[in-house]
């Protein structure tokens, strides 16, 4: 083996690592966690934050759905909080105020999605603070199956399984299978106290914590990251409900999609440059000794396939014209054989590559039961493998890029 080839091993380890561990996780035997809410925690006052910018056309659908919730309405209060939007918002949400009474609304100037939720905590005297997008619709038993697992007093916020809602054209469908991968990952990490984000659609908090460890950050535009991060580095855990849905609208169009992705991985870098004192550190769990490292060396060895690919295809084209300004363009260049068996790349890295991809359809499969029921095969998780193998070099690079050069990423 070359010297040159040793990166590649090592991130076809890594990744190959990373994938074993989470099937052998998650064959261990789990109990479920607090199936029915405990006396201390029967029903205690909850708001339910509802932050919004432009969001006129999907913010009466989410405040139904919490109306819609298992749990009894004079314990729960919606807070309506409008960042400075532009759009009919304001009256949508004056609406929805008169006509459902524990329905509240706030207007505030444009300040960032962390202000609004700000606003909504120090607004209310409830128990708990859920924060649900405006873009997001929660299923009915989500609140009632989240709360018990508070009952153990270190435990700061409870994240729920998130889904795609009605995706209606390939880019949200590949998102669907992406976000089915998504839920198995988060039970694992839930079950291991490794946490790194408590999403915006429907993460539920102690709100006695926020008085120790403050309010939301900007955090490069990813305050959910941000807010976890500092929710373990002050000795709380974070606990994942893999059975309460929210359902959420995802980009619809590529360019949406690379915007939020970079978003999205430019803040975990930079948040994780902030938090570096936390890798390795072992009191604070495996979010520390696991998640942190592995989601950055997943994007170094992103970085680095990407340069190697680009590397060898520039190589290929290279030779291909050297060849053609010898002997003229021949429309024999190419093999006369698609495939061989003979041709066979038999080497080690090809087969733990192979072997990364069968492990990766065997967690999509996995995902995709524990969503929708089955785990039959569907022409969406082709559609991942082969849309996100060509997209995502684009965002990962781009992410890179800002990170590298201390450069904002837009929030949209």
């Amino acid at each position: 083996m070359n010297y040159s080839d040793v990166p590649t091993y090592f991130f076809l380890f890594v990744g190959l690592y990373f994938q074993i561990f989470l099937l052998v996780t998650f064959f261990e035997k789990e109990e479920e966690k607090y199936p029915e809410l405990p006396k201390g925690l029967a029903y205690p006052r909850v708001a339910i934050t509802v932050p919004c910018f432009n969001e006129e056309k999907t913010l009466t659908k989410t405040v139904l759905s919490l109306r819609a919730l298992d749990y009894p309405k004079e314990k729960l209060e919606i807070l309506i909080i409008d960042d400075g939007s532009t759009d009919n918002t304001y009256a949508v949400a004056q609406e929805l105020v008169r006509t459902y009474p524990e329905v509240k609304f706030i207007h505030q100037k444009n300040g960032g999605k962390h202000t609004a939720v700000n606003l909504g905590i120090t607004s209310t005297t409830a128990d708990f603070v859920a924060c649900l997008d405006a873009d997001s619709e929660v299923a009915p038993n989500a609140l009632k199956i989240m709360l018990p697992l508070f009952a153990d007093p270190k435990v700061a916020a409870v994240t729920p399984a998130i889904r795609v809602q009605n995706p209606e054209n390939l880019i949200q469908t590949v998102q669907r299978t992406e976000y089915n991968i998504g839920i198995f990952t988060k039970r694992i990490f839930g079950r291991l106290n490794a946490i790194h984000v408590t999403p915006g659609p429907f993460s539920v908090f102690r709100r006695e914590i926020f008085s120790t460890i403050g309010l939301f950050k900007k955090a490069h535009n990813t305050e959910d990251m941000e807010i976890a991060l500092r929710i373990q580095s002050y000795g709380y855990t974070i606990e994942n409900c893999h059975k309460a849905y929210v359902y959420t609208v995802t980009p619809p169009t590529i360019k949406r999609l690379h915007t939020q992705r970079v978003r999205w991985i430019a803040g975990f870098m930079k948040n994780a440059i902030d938090y570096r004192h936390l890798f390795f550190n072992k009191k604070i769990g495996h979010m520390a000794t696991f998640t942190l490292p592995f989601a950055t060396l997943s994007i170094l060895g992103s970085l680095y396939f990407i340069i190697s690919f680009l590397i060898r295809f520039g190589e290929r084209i290279y030779n291909s014209i050297e060849k053609m300004s010898v002997v003229g363009f021949d429309f024999n260049i190419l093999p006369r054989h698609i495939f061989d068996w003979f041709f066979l790349d038999t080497a080690t890295s090809s087969f733990i590559g192979m072997l990364i991809i069968t492990i990766t359809i065997a967690i999509i499969c996995i995902g995709k039961y524990f969503a929708e029921g089955t785990m039959k095969p569907s022409r969406d998780m082709l559609y991942f493998l082969v849309v996100y193998g060509v997209i995502a070099p684009f965002w990962f690079s781009k992410a890179l890029y800002n990170t590298a050069l201390s450069r904002k990423t837009p929030w949209r």
